[in-house]
């Protein structure tokens, strides 16, 4: 019985180290998307921040659909991380339609979904890096 408590105990940590990261990562984008203007440092325009914040959370989705960076990407994994970070752009874009001084774009949804995308990119050419680099020689 004790063991069985162990087990999920460890199931539910592991769980929650997964997807704590996404979605605390989504808080932070929502709390940003609330603010009148986005806080971006010099130089950086809107748009590269929209690819660079929608990286990492790629990123941290393909890491919690996948059960970790250190495992393979497979189709499986990458298109249910595309669709929840893609979708998570939908929303914080509806989102600042709804906040004084911001307004709902297209284009920056389509920066959301580049920067997804190359997040998962990257995490499926690690993926075949350290697979190439397993190989029985």
């Amino acid at each position: 019985m004790t063991s069985g408590l162990v087990v999920a105990r460890t199931s539910l940590t592991r769980r929650l180290s997964l997807w704590a990261p996404v979605v605390v990562y989504m808080g932070l984008i929502f709390l940003v998307s609330g603010l009148p203007s986005a806080p971006l440092p010099e130089g950086v325009s809107d748009k590269s921040g929209h690819v660079l914040a929608y990286l990492v959370l790629g990123v941290l989705s393909v890491r919690a659909v996948g059960g970790g960076l250190g495992r393979r990407v497979t189709i499986s994994i990458a298109l249910g991380a595309l669709a929840i970070s893609v979708g998570y752009g939908a929303f914080d874009e509806w989102h600042q339609g709804l906040v004084p001084g911001r307004f709902p774009d297209m284009t920056d949804w389509y920066a959301d979904a580049i920067g997804s995308m190359i997040g998962l990119g990257a995490c499926w050419a690690w993926s075949m890096i350290r697979a190439l680099g397993r190989r029985p020689q």
